[in-house]
């Protein structure tokens, strides 16, 4: 089985779709380019048929990159996919993504439709698609609460129409990890002719689970992760790229690789969040401000001491330039030791043990004592004269 992971950056398309997020063109360039200098595999430029913009955007990002897949979405719907081919129509590498939902919930409620009839317009979809491109991906939309024997009979009709990605989505975020990697192989042990076609995972946050989904579905054979920066997307978010690239490069075990430049993922998720004005929380895994802080005592003391104690990550791996010694009341003598040698000063122990007091009482009316802080601690202590 091929080991590599193609990455499926969804940022441009559902990730946009956050309230209050809106990207002019000239930005959605801008991240797309970005993306392309990360590695990603496939971008998904926007859904053409939702507007005139974004059908722009879509068209505008296919002539500005060239290495991606550059992918733009539909729906089982014949103008859509005449849309969405005419957007991506320049692009070097192109693909469509069309799909329908397959579940109980979309088959009755959304569309009032019956199984037989579902499969038929996939079919006839992936069919029309392919009169455009090559390169078809078939997402079967709440595939997560989908019936299994279903879901395969979807599958092996959608590929002998010629789809070459199917993309398994948990749209809801409802399955558990186990769950959605045993579909998955549920899928590689009972689709005929899924050889022919990438499996494709692509999981919702809403109960915290997206980036362990994704894992249990390429532990169980999916090679295609669909994912965005920060974990942007609908309601509480998609897998986060960031996440899924670095679990698969720390954990040599699966024996799986990305082509992400890992060292430029903190730069892009600060481009993602100023153009898009969507704040990334603070102890967000790899990215967040407190990915590499420390604040214990306990913690500042086994990093000084060798940073492997408590961090599995170097931060220059992520594009950080090195971990924070945050000092503050829970700071032990070893990390202010550290903080005053970076700023110049050396003391004895008998001197930092002068120090230390003064230092705490400073600490316990701050958040967080800073250089200037410590300035005044010592001129306090008669240890500095002027500031």
């Amino acid at each position: 089985m091929n080991n590599k992971i193609e990455i499926f950056d969804t940022t441009l398309r559902d990730g946009e779709q956050v309230p209050g997020c809106k990207l002019n063109v000239r930005e959605k360039i801008e991240i797309a380019r970005q993306l392309e200098q990360l590695g990603v595999d496939v971008i998904e430029a926007g859904f053409p048929i939702s507007s005139p913009g974004d059908f722009k955007s879509v068209k505008e990002i296919s002539q500005s990159v060239t290495i991606p897949i550059v992918c733009a979405l539909s729906r089982a719907i014949k103008k859509d996919i005449e849309i969405a081919a005419e957007s991506i129509k320049s692009a070097k590498r192109q693909r469509l993504h069309t799909g329908i939902g397959t579940s109980e919930f979309h088959i009755r409620y959304k569309f009032n439709s019956t199984s037989e009839k579902i499969i038929e317009n996939a079919i006839a979809a992936v069919k029309y698609a392919k009169s455009f491109v090559e390169d078809v991906e078939f997402y079967a939309e709440d595939a997560g609460r989908t019936d299994n024997e279903f879901l395969a009979r979807v599958c092996e009709s959608v590929i002998k129409a010629g789809a070459t990605v199917l993309n398994i989505p948990d749209t809801t975020g409802y399955c558990l990890t186990e769950e959605y990697g045993k579909k998955i192989l549920y899928l590689k042990e009972n689709v005929k002719g899924i050889h022919k076609a990438i499996l494709s995972t692509h999981c919702h946050n809403d109960l915290g689970l997206a980036t362990a989904n994704s894992l249990g579905g390429i532990i169980h054979g999916a090679r295609q992760v669909e994912c965005t920066i920060n974990g942007l997307g609908e309601r509480a978010g998609n897998t986060s790229l960031e996440e899924i690239v670095m679990i698969v490069k720390k954990h040599r075990s699966l024996r799986l690789y990305t082509n992400i430049k890992s060292e430029l993922l903190c730069p892009t998720s600060w481009l993602v969040y100023e153009r898009t004005g969507m704040y990334v929380q603070a102890n967000k895994a790899i990215v967040g401000d407190n990915a590499f802080a420390h604040s214990s005592g306990i913690h500042q003391d086994g990093l000084i001491k060798k940073r492997e104690t408590y961090e599995i990550l170097s931060p220059k791996e992520v594009g950080v330039k090195e971990s924070s010694i945050v000092l503050t009341a829970r700071s032990g003598r070893a990390a202010l030791a550290y903080r005053f040698k970076k700023m110049g000063y050396t003391f004895s122990k008998k001197d930092l043990n002068l120090i230390y007091p003064i230092f705490l009482e400073h600490a316990d009316k701050k958040k967080e004592v800073h250089n200037e802080d410590l300035k005044i601690i010592l001129k306090t202590a008669n240890f500095i004269t002027n500031l």
